[in-house]
């Protein structure tokens, strides 16, 4: 596949970089439909990396190559095109706005060191918008606005700005203004007309612009030197002295490096208009892999590694951001070089720690790179190699997963991961005829592998196969790669393991008796049951007196025992919570031995449930709500109407609330999809066992 050209036309050959200072490795992030991809394809038809750009309708795209990304006409995977700018490779990684796909959005801000927040002039600022913003604050990134979609018959730029103010703070200010057939530079004082096409001719402004863009200057520039290392330079501009353009872009470059302001870049995809101003943008105000911080690195012992940075010659140390399979080459992992630089042909050790929750065991192995590719889209052009700063692609390393590090076998390292979102929609499914069966098998491991916010669980006690998604757009993705992989599957409705307890006291008699010529078994045994407290588990007590039951069988009456309630009884769900005392029982010289008192034991147990009454038990989950205060009794309402039990509230920062509750687990089944709906995407909650109550009479288990 790396020979593959894309469907737009790849028009050159990639480029391996020397120095990390000419590399920049820019996110596209937003909200669904703001125009990312659309975006990304303008600057790579701008910067001569493709021959003609895509359409997302057409399913064209460089990036949107996945077979679910052109059904649904929306980005549903992080995907990487570089382009070449000023001497500069500019890694573009473009990445979904769905919520559903948070998991590769923080892949994409994990590769990346700074980010173009792309949102349309249509649209304003919605909550979506905020949650992506909000996930961008969080681990600090640089980034830019680009309002996009400048020809659509609903556009306002000022009221988009004005929305993004209001929003993300002050320090969202325009570096450019709309003026007639293209942009003026609120710095250089430019005009730069895009009434011919591509590159802009570039011009100075008229009267009328000069006019209408001076109050927009002197609040960019005063935003600009505010964050200058230089404090006499607020005073020498307030005292009337023209600052040099070199001056006020160095310490824009800072104020944007720093995360606390936001230049505004007003852009048309369509008619290329700002294209040339956001990729000189990126190469001039953005920060550089020498900038940035790189993850909490430490050695397989725990020890922390100090003084990591973006140096060729330093310690190798990279992290696989994505996992994808590849139907021509197999496992493709896309990789982020934080230290030193990946060669071909070398081994390298590639570590995993820190997700066995999610069903990644911690596992270490050396492997062998065959072949370094730069990635475009979904083609992989070889590279001689990769240095840090860097992205590339490795093919075939058969243990790497989404998250592993890789380093060297002399040095290794270990990465810390960053926090994944916790999938919580439980799909379950079901092959659809035995051959599929294996099938399935090894096409859920691989995008398990890939996916970290896809988690397995194979329930034993349903004897279910349940993916647990982050909602009903992430479910259809999954299900589609699945059968897309060869898999025929079926989803069925979601069953909960319940538990069973007595309700009373009960007493049962165990007689197991059997004699056919020969070596018998004898068994007698009386035991009482009585229920415990939620959560008291099992205990068993040995009240025999006499020797009724000699002292060698006793432990097998309980074993007995404790695996017919694991097994359950007529309903099949385990008991819990309960005592089992041995009170009495019967013994032969010969006949008796432990198998024989392991099946009184259970015998006994079934009777004692037969004689007394039985009640079902529910899980019943903790769950926390955070949400914005508008939403809060709705909310609280609709938890009412699930059986939910509020335990209180508590103020959060932002103008939001967390709700406490518990709930049983059979009315959380789609609560995320239901709970986005309640509020418009803008809430979230995290659920755990908490424990089993009662199930009331009427209530259905699914």
């Amino acid at each position: 596949m790396a020979d593959k050209q894309s469907k737009n036309g790849d028009s050159g050959a990639a480029v391996a970089v020397d120095d990390p200072a000419k590399v920049r490795n820019v996110v596209l992030v937003g909200p669904s439909g703001s125009g990312k991809t659309t975006l990304a394809e303008a600057l790579l038809a701008a910067s001569g990396t493709v021959t003609r750009a895509g359409s997302v309708v057409e399913g064209t795209t460089v990036c949107d190559h996945d077979p679910a990304a052109v059904r649904q006409q929306r980005s549903v995977g992080l995907s990487v095109a570089p382009v070449l700018h000023q001497d500069h490779k500019i890694n573009l990684i473009d990445t979904p706005g769905y919520a559903d796909f948070v998991g590769e959005l923080r892949a994409g801000l994990r590769a990346a060191d700074a980010a173009l927040f792309v949102v349309c002039a249509a649209e304003g600022v919605d909550a979506a918008t905020v949650a992506v913003w909000e996930e961008c604050a969080a681990v600090g990134m640089p980034r830019a606005v680009v309002v996009s979609r400048l020809d659509h018959h609903r556009a306002d730029l000022e009221g988009e700005i004005a929305a993004c103010q209001a929003a993300f703070g002050s320090g969202v200010l325009p570096l450019y203004l709309p003026a007639r057939d293209g942009l003026v530079g609120l710095i250089t004082r430019r005009y730069f007309d895009y009434s011919k096409g591509f590159p802009p001719e570039i011009g100075e402004p008229d009267g009328d612009d000069l006019a209408r863009m001076t109050e927009a200057r002197n609040e960019l520039i005063e935003g600009v030197i505010a964050e200058s290392e230089d404090e006499s330079l607020m005073d020498r501009y307030l005292s009337g002295e023209e600052i040099p353009e070199d001056t006020l872009i160095a310490d824009l470059e800072t104020a944007v490096a720093r995360g606390s302001f936001h230049p505004v870049i007003p852009v048309c995809a369509t008619t290329g208009i700002g294209i040339a101003e956001v990729l000189d943008g990126i190469v001039r105000a953005f920060p550089s892999p020498l900038e940035h911080v790189p993850p909490e690195v430490t050695s397989p012992n725990g020890e922390p590694h100090a003084g990591l940075r973006a140096d060729p010659d330093g310690p190798l140390a990279a992290e696989v951001v994505r996992t994808a399979v590849d139907s021509y080459v197999g496992r493709v992992s896309l990789v982020r070089v934080f230290s030193g630089t990946l060669r071909p042909e070398r081994p390298v050790h590639v570590s995993g720690h820190g997700l066995t929750e999610r069903g990644h065991e911690d596992h270490d192995a050396d492997e062998r790179v065959a072949h370094l590719y730069s990635p475009l889209g979904a083609n992989l052009r070889e590279v001689p190699y990769c240095v840090a700063g860097d992205l590339c692609a490795l093919t075939k390393v058969g243990s790497a997963e989404t998250g592993d590090t890789v380093s060297s076998p002399e040095e290794p390292l270990i990465m810390k991961p960053w926090t994944m979102p916790e999938p919580l929609l439980p799909v379950a499914v079901i092959a659809k005829t035995r051959s599929d069966e294996d099938t399935l098998a090894r096409n859920l491991s691989r995008l398990v592998a890939g996916d970290p916010t896809l988690r397995l669980d194979r329930n034993a006690e349903t004897n279910q196969l349940v993916l647990w998604c982050m909602g009903e757009a992430h479910a259809d993705v999954v299900l589609s790669r699945l059968r897309a992989g060869g898999a025929d599957v079926d989803t069925e409705p979601v069953r909960i393991s319940l538990r069973s307890t007595f309700a009373g006291p009960g007493r049962g008699h165990g007689r197991h008796v059997k004699q056919s010529g020969g070596h018998g078994q004898f068994a007698v045994c009386d035991i009482e049951v009585q229920p415990l407290p939620r959560g008291s588990g099992f205990e068993f007590v040995d009240k025999v007196v006499g020797g009724s039951v000699p002292h060698q069988f006793i432990p097998s009456v309980e074993k007995g025992v404790r695996a017919q309630a694991q097994r359950g009884l007529l309903d099949g769900h385990p008991l819990i919570d309960i005592r089992v005392t041995l009170v009495d029982g019967k013994a032969h010289s010969v006949d008796s031995s432990d198998a024989a008192f392991q099946t009184a034991g259970a015998l006994a147990l079934k009777e004692a449930a037969a004689a007394g009454k039985i009640a079902l038990l529910e899980p019943l989950e903790e769950v926390a709500v955070r949400l914005p205060d508008e939403h809060l009794g709705t909310v609280l309402g609709d938890l009412s109407s699930r059986r939910g039990r509020v335990l209180g509230t508590e103020s959060d920062e932002g103008g939001r609330t967390i709700i406490h509750a518990e709930v049983p687990a059979v009315e959380l089944l789609r609560y995320a999809i239901d709970l986005r709906s309640l509020t418009s995407g803008t809430a979230t909650f995290t659920r755990r066992h908490a424990r089993f109550e009662p199930m009331p009479e009427g209530a259905i288990a699914t």
